[in-house]
């Protein structure tokens, strides 16, 4: 899975179940590059702009991968160490809307 596939998915989600509203968003993949979602537009973006953000998700893109296909448990994944959450922890609880 790209980053390009990884974008456009959750551009679709964002437009089908919203976003955190009021909120920014970056899954941040390290080398591979980042996804934003800006819940403070309207309506809410999807970019891989590196900005500002009120809460950052650490991940590798194949445990998203497991994570979004339903493979892999996000509190597992958390718990192991292998998603990390920098910022706001209120808003990672919510993911689950963005990724449903």
């Amino acid at each position: 899975m790209s980053l390009t596939e990884i974008t456009q998915g959750m551009s679709e989600r964002v437009s089908k179940n919203g976003a955190i509203d009021g909120k920014v968003v970056t899954f941040d993949f390290g080398d591979e590059g980042v996804v934003r979602i800006d819940g403070k537009a309207a309506p809410a973006t999807v970019s891989n702009d590196d900005s500002d953000t009120d809460c950052r998700v650490k991940v590798s893109m194949a445990d998203f991968k497991d994570i979004a296909d339903g493979k892999q448990n996000a509190q597992m994944a958390f718990m192991m160490g292998k998603l990390k959450v920098e910022g706001d922890m209120g808003i990672a609880l919510q993911l689950g809307k963005i990724l449903g």
